[in-house]
């Protein structure tokens, strides 16, 4: 399982790599020919005629790579709670299975030592369970604000372009 994890967050790295190589050549392109295209301008006036209209573009990738990079770090996330999942599961098991096992060949007087464990476990199911849902909160959470962020950015940039236009 170790490795398996591993894996996926290398997979993660890669991806946010691949990312970040492909907007940075795209941003040196596209910085280069508008840079070409400011120092022909010959007046304020087209200077910024020049400039403006990169404005909604460039804030359009910016959400792009925002999008792209919250569902790398989802997909990681879910990886890894499937995981934990699993591997709690058999865990929990497990200990039901030795806790059981103990309860048959326990000696008498030994009922309490038993009870003890079988409430501990359940204990333990229960802050498992809490700390799942919390984790599960707060990536619904994180979600939610990054889509929020990013319809703001999309309505400011909208804004900007319509004020610009006038």
């Amino acid at each position: 399982m170790f490795n398996a994890l591993t894996s996926k967050v290398f997979e993660g790295v890669e991806k946010v790599i691949e990312l970040n190589v492909t907007a940075a050549k795209e941003a040196v392109g596209e910085i280069s020919s508008v840079a070409r295209e400011m120092g022909a301008a010959k007046d304020p006036q087209a200077f910024l005629s020049t400039s403006v209209p990169q404005v909604q573009p460039n804030a359009e990738k910016a959400l792009d790579y925002g999008r792209h990079l919250t569902e790398i770090g989802q997909s990681i996330h879910t990886e890894f709670a499937v995981a934990a999942e699993t591997q709690i599961a058999e865990t929990r098991k497990k200990l039901v299975s030795l806790v059981e096992e103990a309860a048959k060949n326990a000696p008498a007087g030994s009922e309490s030592t038993i009870a003890m464990m079988q409430s501990i476990l359940g204990n333990a199911d229960t802050g498992y369970e809490q700390l799942m849902k919390s984790s599960r909160q707060a990536a619904e959470t994180l979600q939610k604000n990054v889509q929020t962020a990013n319809e703001k950015m999309a309505t400011a940039t909208e804004d900007t372009q319509k004020t610009s236009r006038k």
